[in-house]
């Protein structure tokens, strides 16, 4: 039989899932400043609900849910969601509440990208049955759908992340390795090197924010940019301007190796790798320097990123 909870059983139902309500919310709109917003409000409805409940976690996780659809469907996250260069923000787990998800790929950049591809109502199906184990029929009564509509909508969404399956399992070493080429080979000016390391159709996506960036006359890209050879050419061109200039660190960013980029106290860019078989498949250049300011200071790997990037060319 359904209970009715006190106020301290409700608040100590909230926090034994906060960190699951965050992750969802985070996967299903890419920011979290919105997904914090989005639980706070869950809380508060959590907090005013006055009928029974089977289950507080299921019951928190639709509110999410549902929140996090309609704030999709606003006006303002149309045109935001619609922009070809749009990233995720880039968050350090610990720092963001979501260190206890247990598997890391499914918060990393290039799942979140992915995400970002399928409609909303896509999104929210595939993270509540491949993430959160619910059946059809439990998401099609959070979603006020059927349970044959939500199994197409999973079918759908499962068809169009086919292609990312690989870059969703390479380990940490292989993302440290590529990271340290990488960023090698672009400060040292080579552009070879930067080839060899990109699968040869390697796309790279910058987002410079809502209004763009422009650094030493260089402008970020207003969508993303295909091909092995195109994408070194920026990389070099844009390198010949920050090494020496820009200080590097190591960080640990959705849960793999990245670089962040600093200009004097303030990050200036984050720089996050897609990986599989061997190759760099994906190149996420970050400057929205809204969705950066949370970035810490803390430098947990041992790359010596900077000894390359700091030093100018000769």
């Amino acid at each position: 039989m359904a209970a009715r909870l006190s106020l301290a059983r409700r608040l100590e139902a909230f926090e034994s899932c906060r960190h699951e309500l965050v992750a969802l919310s985070y996967r299903m709109l890419g920011d979290l400043g919105r997904a914090e917003d989005m639980v706070q409000e869950a809380w508060l409805r959590w907090q005013a609900h006055e009928g029974d409940v089977e289950s507080s976690r299921a019951f928190l996780v639709t509110v999410v849910t549902r929140l996090c659809l309609s704030e999709l469907g606003s006006a303002r996250a149309r045109r935001e969601e619609t922009r070809p260069d749009r990233l995720p923000e880039p968050v350090d787990l610990d720092e963001g509440g979501i260190t206890r998800v247990e598997r890391l790929e499914q918060v990393s950049m290039a799942f979140l990208v992915a995400l970002q591809r399928l409609t909303p109502a896509e999104r929210a199906v595939l993270l509540l049955h491949d993430v959160f184990d619910f059946e059809h029929q439990e998401i099609a009564e959070r979603l006020g759908n059927s349970a044959v509509a939500c199994r197409k909508l999973l079918e759908r969404a499962r068809r169009s992340l086919a292609t990312e399956r690989r870059m969703l399992s390479a380990s940490q070493e292989e993302h440290r390795r590529l990271l340290a080429a990488f960023l090698r080979a672009a400060s040292g000016n080579d552009l070879q090197g930067v080839v060899e390391l990109l699968a040869e159709d390697a796309v790279l996506v910058t987002d410079g924010g809502a209004e763009g960036r422009r650094f030493a006359g260089q402008r970020n890209l207003s969508r993303p940019l295909q091909g092995a050879a195109r994408i070194a050419a920026f990389v070099i061109a844009t390198a010949r301007h920050t090494v020496g200039v820009l200080r590097v660190e190591e960080h640990r960013l959705n849960g793999q190796p990245a670089a962040v980029f600093w200009d004097g106290a303030r990050p200036f860019a984050a720089l996050v790798l897609a990986v599989g078989d061997g190759k760099v498949q994906r190149v996420y250049f970050h400057a929205d320097l809204h969705r950066l300011s949370r970035l810490g200071r803390q430098v947990d790997l041992d790359l010596n990123l900077s000894r390359w990037w700091s030093s100018s060319r000769e």
